[in-house]
Formats: C-alpha cells, structure tokens, sequence
C-alpha cells in the first residue's frame, strides 16, 4: 500500500512517499481503508521534532484522524460489519496519510449519514478535543459563560458549536475574517483578538478553552470568575495563578472515545453541528498541507484524499 513516512525530523520535505504492507487487524481491531484523513497540528508538531515522547519511533506515519470502509476485521470485533463506512480517531500505532490503516475497536464508529469521507475525515480528533476541553475537563454546564481562544480552528469551530448545543453563553476570539463565521456557528461574542484585548471586553467567565496557549494564556486568568476553570491543549496553566484567582487550570490530550464520537456524528446527522473543510488536496500534496496548516491562517481543517 502507499504510505507517507518520516525517517527524520524537519521541515515538510521529510514527508516521504513509500510503499508499504498492507496491516492485519488484530483480535480487537479493525483495517480501515482510507478514502480521506485530515492534517492536524500534532501532525506538523511530531514531524518537525517539536513534539516527543518516547513512543514516537521513526520511522512513523502520521495522521490520526480518518474516514473510509472496513475492508477486514479481527475475530473479536462486534457490532460492525465488512464494508461499513467509518471514521476514527486513531492512536499512534497507525497512521492515516496511508491506503490503509488500523483501528481499536475504541477509536471508530459509523461515518455520519450526512458527510462524504472528506468532511467526515475533518472530525474526530477536532471534535472530540473539543468535546472533552469543554465537557470531561472544562465541566461546561447549560448557563455558563465560556471563552474559546483561537475559536476559528479545527478545534474551535467544534468547541463553538458544541457549547451552543450545551446551552452556554459562547465568547470566541479570532481574526476580523473570522468573526462572521464564528457569528454563524453561534458565538453570542466576537472579539478580534488583533484589534483589541478580549480582557478588556469580559468579565466573570466560568471556563476558557485555551487553543492558542502562551501569553494569551496568562492573560486569561484576569477574566475568569472565582472557581472558574482554565482548560489547555497546549501547557500547563499556572498553579500559583490559580491559587490567586481561586480557579483550576489543567492541560489536557483527547483520547479517542467512540462512544463521543458517535454522539458528535448524531448531533452533525440532526443538523446540530456543521464541519468546515478549508482545504482539501490529494494524498501527494501532503508537504503543502503540512505547510499551509503550520505557516498560514486557516479556518477549520484541511483534508487529504486517498484514491
């Protein structure tokens, strides 16, 4: 099968086309073939050396989210059947910029009715970061009051809708271009984070979803109420800060669920919650993806077809 690998870390120009063996599923897996996996920053972050653990062994497939059909499963799956359409969040034992690619039986569930496999590729690991920031961690609740930062991402876009559909009062910061679609999803306030400071505009926040990270973090913590929460995709809030403000500041990782991801394909088949593709390109421009996503402003997700 064609794969696209890694042997070092770099630029985009490390992105190797490869040929490779097929996978075979184990007991509890599942062998996806791929019509269409999306380009995430964790991708560009691992690929350029930025991001390491000691599990990340060269050389490696990236990718973690993709959709496409069960072409074979292992002898220990239910509750799916050969040429079912799906999309998953995948863990780092398989990649998706590939033909083929391996799911737990934890990381998949059926692709939703109303997308093809291209905005169905852009979901799982957007969404369910999302999802969790703002609900497992965040505690969002019906009423509350939350601000998402860097709101016109794949992970914003989600987190905008998601807390709308809770029930929240949503403040998403972005750029002038982002603020009408951010009023499109939902946001109740708009803040153009290179015009003015958000902390001169909001006050008595219960949660802010930060997915932008360095100083706009530390500023965060003037708008938060006492006992609200400061949830981060990127660092570790400040203890010390939170002792001040008696708030609670944690960072997170999305672990794949499948049970969220088939509430997230419910809410997006009854019209809850839309995708946004900026870009979609084929398999081979996977270099300009990875610089398109890591050097540009981009809204939502970009997509990569597999033929």
């Amino acid at each position: 099968m064609k794969t696209i690998r890694i042997h070092s870390f770099g630029d985009a120009s490390v992105l190797t086309t490869e040929d490779a063996p097929r996978p075979m599923p184990g007991d509890h897996q599942i062998l996806i073939r791929v019509r269409a996996a999306s380009v995430n920053p964790i991708d560009y972050k691992i690929r350029s050396g930025s991001f390491t653990r000691p599990d990340i062994a060269l050389p490696v497939t990236l990718g973690r989210d993709v959709a496409g059909t069960i072409e074979a499963m292992g002898k220990k799956v239910v509750g799916f059947d050969l040429g079912d359409d799906v999309f998953a969040f995948l863990s780092k034992n398989s990649g998706g910029y590939a033909e083929y690619a391996l799911a737990e039986e934890n990381e998949i569930a059926p692709k939703p009715e109303t997308l093809d496999f291209v905005a169905a590729a852009a979901v799982p690991l957007a969404a369910i970061t999302a999802w969790q920031g703002l609900f497992d961690y965040g505690e969002l609740e019906e009423g509350q009051r939350v601000l998402i930062h860097g709101a016109a991402g794949g992970v914003g876009l989600f987190a905008v809708q998601f807390a709308k559909v809770r029930g929240a009062t949503v403040i998403a910061t972005g750029r002038k271009e982002d603020i009408a679609l951010l009023r499109q999803l939902g946001a109740d306030q708009t803040i153009d984070y290179l015009a003015e400071k958000f902390e001169d505009r909001v006050e008595d926040v219960d949660l802010v979803l930060d997915l932008v990270g360095g100083e706009t973090q530390e500023r965060s913590w003037a708008v938060l109420r006492k006992g609200g929460r400061l949830i981060s995709t990127l660092k570790q809030p400040s203890e010390e800060k939170a002792r001040q403000c008696a708030a609670t500041g944690k960072v997170f990782m999305a672990k794949a669920k499948a049970d969220q991801l088939r509430t997230i394909g419910r809410l997006i088949d009854e019209g809850s919650v839309v995708v946004h593709v900026e870009k979609i390109m084929p398999l081979d421009h996977v270099r300009e993806a990875h610089d398109c996503l890591e050097h540009e402003h981009t809204q939502g997700k970009i997509v990569l077809t597999v033929t």
